[in-house]
C-alpha cells in the first residue's frame, strides 16, 4: 500500500485539488442562490428565463 502511495502521490494530490475545487464551486453556488442572486451575476432585466428563478412572493 505505501509503494502504491510512493508511486501515484502526484496523481493523489492533482486529484484531491481537483475534487476540492469542484467542491468549493457547489458550495459557492448554493449559497448564492439562497442569497437570491443568480448564477451569472449580470442582472435579470433582459433575462428570458428572469421569471423563472426569481418567482415574485405574493
Amino acid at each position: 500500500m505505501l509503494e502504491f502511495l510512493q508511486n501515484n502521490i502526484g496523481t493523489i494530490v492533482v486529484s484531491l485539488i481537483l475534487v476540492l475545487i469542484c467542491v468549493l464551486i457547489i458550495f459557492f453556488m448554493i449559497r448564492r442562490r439562497k442569497q437570491g442572486r443568480g448564477s451569472c451575476s449580470c442582472g435579470c432585466g433582459g433575462c428570458p428565463m428572469s421569471g423563472s428563478c426569481h418567482k415574485e412572493k405574493e
